[in-house]
């Protein structure tokens, strides 16, 4: 895979976090970034996906908005007898 060099300014204080940790670990800055980079879309994929799951259910039950708590509220209920 082909990559890219690229500049980021972090403030200090954050700088020496990041130097912390890939020390305690054993790995360059650049690898615990990566790493933090892809966690964070790895993340954010995946609230995308659920909110998207979630529209589509409220949809189908012609639930709207407004009533979603609602029915969060009353599912939760229901299993804590269960």
């Amino acid at each position: 895979m082909k990559s890219s060099t690229v500049n980021i300014s972090f403030k200090k204080d954050l700088l020496t976090k990041i130097d912390e940790i890939a020390q305690e670990e054993s790995r360059s800055r650049s690898e615990l970034i990566r790493e933090a980079a892809r966690l964070y879309i790895e993340k954010k994929n995946r609230w995308k996906e659920i909110f998207e799951y979630g529209e589509n259910r409220a949809a189908a039950q012609n639930i709207k908005e407004d009533e979603i708590l609602k029915e969060i509220k009353q599912y939760r209920k229901e299993k804590q007898y269960d």
